[in-house]
């Protein structure tokens, strides 16, 4: 079977489009400073198509990076902050090991047990996750709700222990701080699609540059060579 090219028919070169991509998902810039700081390089691209690149490539560099991570310990983290969305409060729900590796996250508009159990099972999908031996979450009644679902439905392990102690979810609560910080910075996301697009990329370079790569440093050089990589072009 033939592997799709992603950058088919794309006027610049990939490494261009990487550049502006992974710019924008790791530094707290809008479009227009991404356009400003090319400029400076000798080269003119539209603030809309470095967004529609971000929309792209976004979500791709998330599904690819999974396979490459560090496997998370059994000890989750669960906490979900708000993204405004189109005026509007989202529900980004996430979840950390109790080293502060992303084990996933789900953005989601609503608020209760169907949500929660949504994002558990998601996480439970993922490459690199461990089975949760214990889950601490906030006195949100619709965690204890979902993974008491999830158990009889034999998706999650029936011995998995659930603690509602407040003070023991600061580290997932300290690593919002990076996406809300990043998401500030956006300008507003102007749809559900859109925001879920961005949210992935970002969330995939926080896990990079956290040092979750298997048998990677965190140097910035490493972190470009390594995207390069995945996508399959020449550093």
């Amino acid at each position: 079977m033939e592997k799709k090219n992603l950058f088919k028919w794309k006027q610049y070169q990939p490494d261009i489009i990487l550049l502006t991509v992974r710019w924008y998902l790791r530094y707290n810039l809008s479009f227009r400073d991404v356009v400003e700081m090319m400029e400076e390089r000798g080269l003119s691209i539209a603030h809309t198509t470095i967004m529609r690149w971000v929309h792209q490539y976004g979500p791709e560099l998330d599904e690819r990076v999974r396979r490459h991570l560090k496997l998370t310990n059994d000890s989750w983290r669960v906490d979900e902050t708000y993204v405004k969305v189109k005026g509007q409060w989202m529900y980004l729900y996430r979840a950390v090991d109790s080293e502060g590796n992303t084990i996933d996250f789900y953005l989601n508009k609503t608020r209760d047990h169907k949500a929660a159990k949504r994002f558990f099972k998601k996480a439970l999908r993922s490459f690199h996750v461990s089975k949760p031996r214990v889950i601490t979450v906030d006195k949100n009644p619709a965690y204890p709700m979902a993974i008491e679902e999830l158990k009889k439905e034999k998706k999650m392990p029936v011995g998995t222990q659930i603690r509602q102690v407040k003070y023991l979810n600061n580290i997932v609560e300290q690593d919002h701080r990076f996406i809300k910080k990043r998401v500030r910075s956006m300008l507003g996301l102007k749809s559900f699609r859109t925001a879920t697009s961005i949210i992935c990329g970002v969330e995939a370079m926080h896990m990079i540059k956290k040092g979750q790569l298997i048998s990677r440093d965190k140097s910035a050089q490493n972190q470009v060579e390594f995207i390069h990589e995945l996508f399959e072009i020449a550093t």
